[in-house]
């Protein structure tokens, strides 16, 4: 018997009422599939899962981060999209009342408030959301959407599946999706907020899916956030997003994930960039979920353009909070900028793994890279590892990590000026965690995350 039949088996033995569930429900995806060209990816993505499996530590993308004991619940994983009852949804509504509260209502001191699209379970409630025109953005279910020029140019084309398992199963078993385009030369008057809502009778398996098309010459600002029940069943939520962004296109991403206990996520994010584009992904993990694994891939398809990424991680208890980024330089003069601050407390644990390809078309590429992370706690650990790959000779790269501890004596110089020792740990938190928010352009969500991050450390 080959290494690879026996791997897979020793897995499914772990995990046979998953495995048999996805099987089941990826023959029911295909016979209700209509549109030649998403049934084919279907059958090519459950290929590519079936002959991979979940990843195990045996995987160098994953030999830090054991997914295995997140995957042996018998998750509920529903095909079919079934309508809210009416107390489920008078529930919800005080649910995204109440989060908005603190979220929006600092957004309207700034910037007259904001776009708001509701997604329950991953598809969209239209009664809950507050659209812009549709001159202006284009938001649609995939049903709805398929047959527009760019869904059938884009979907499916930019995230990668070889040797990504979940983005293979994602794929493969998608239920809808949201699709966003702004028309070209548009520039959206407020952002707009995706508010994510998880609710479970049950232990649920959930896969949002996004397509995102920024046109040329167009400017799209996305705030995403989180709401969850109060339940302790396990979700776990195993996300893809593409994103295009076309000539002199700018698109701002704000991810702000809280959760919590019992709450797992996988998430993909896969960028295209064109000439004189810019895309900025900012990604703010808090304590709350048990784990969470990001994967940001971005491809600078063309010369001329810049990409920024953004991280901030504050975990706590045994929660695992793991960061893959890569980014492709594929053509002359691109410029990318990655900065990730992590902030450990208790017995949690971090990984971040950022990759930086420079291919030998790339001339003059600028790319820096670094990772930086404090350790509140003697039982909290963190694997960093930054990489560089350059193929080309006209260069200037960087990269680096650091992980250390809170300084005792600034601590200490602190409170010898009258401040308490709580108010001292924010301060040192907040100043090391500046570097980041500092760079969030949206000043209304710039105070509000530091003020999650003040009340997170208020706990500790």
């Amino acid at each position: 018997m080959s290494k690879r039949i026996l791997k897979m088996i020793t897995i499914k033995q772990l995990e046979t009422p998953l495995y048999d569930r996805i099987a089941a429900k990826f023959e029911i995806a295909d016979m209700r599939g209509s549109n030649e060209k998403i049934t084919a990816l279907r059958k090519k993505a459950y290929s590519i899962f079936n002959e991979m499996g979940f990843p195990s530590i045996k995987n160098e993308e994953w030999k830090s981060t054991n997914i295995l004991p997140f995957l042996k619940e018998d998750y509920e994983w529903e095909i079919i999209e079934q309508e809210i009852s009416k107390d489920e949804f008078d529930s919800t509504a005080k649910l995204i009342a109440k989060h908005l509260e603190a979220i929006q209502n600092s957004l309207k001191g700034e910037q007259k408030g904001a776009y708001r699209i509701v997604n329950i379970n991953g598809r969209i409630n239209k009664d809950l959301s507050v659209f812009p025109d549709a001159t202006q953005l284009k938001i649609l279910t995939f049903e709805d959407a398929v047959d527009l020029p760019s869904f059938q140019k884009y979907f499916g084309e930019i995230a990668t599946l070889k040797n990504n398992a979940f983005a293979a199963l994602n794929t493969a078993l998608f239920t809808d999706g949201l699709f966003l385009e702004v028309p070209k030369g548009i520039k959206i008057d407020k952002p707009v907020h995706i508010v994510n809502v998880f609710l479970s009778e049950s232990n649920l398996w959930i896969q949002p899916r996004h397509l995102i098309v920024v046109q040329p010459n167009a400017q799209l600002e996305i705030i995403e956030t989180v709401i969850a029940d109060e339940t302790e069943n396990a979700i776990f939520v195993n996300g893809v997003t593409e994103v295009v962004l076309a000539e002199n296109a700018h698109f701002h991403h704000y991810d702000l994930q809280t959760g919590r206990k019992g709450m797992r996520f996988v998430q993909r994010i896969e960028a295209s960039q064109l000439k004189h584009s810019n895309y900025s992904n900012y990604t703010f993990t808090l304590p709350g979920t048990d784990f969470v694994r990001n994967n940001l891939n971005i491809h600078l398809d063309a010369e001329d353009l810049e990409s920024h990424m953004y991280g901030l991680y504050l975990s706590a208890g045994t929660q695992l909070i793991d960061n893959h980024s890569e980014v492709h330089h594929k053509k002359p003069r691109g410029e990318s900028n990655q900065l990730y601050k992590g902030v450990l407390l208790d017995k949690s644990r971090a990984v971040f793994n950022g990759k930086i390809f420079v291919y030998e078309d790339a001339q003059k590429t600028n790319a820096f890279q670094q990772s930086n992370n404090i350790l509140f706690s003697d039982k909290a650990t963190v694997n960093a590892k930054p990489q560089l790959e350059i193929f080309a000779d006209d260069v200037k790269c960087s990269h680096g990590t650091t992980i250390g501890q809170l300084d005792k004596e600034a601590l200490f110089y602190l409170q010898s000026r009258g401040i308490g020792v709580e108010s001292a740990r924010n301060m040192m938190v907040n100043a090391f965690a500046f570097d980041v928010t500092q760079k969030v352009a949206n000043p209304a969500l710039r105070v509000y995350l530091e003020k999650l991050i003040t009340a997170e450390m208020a706990k500790a």
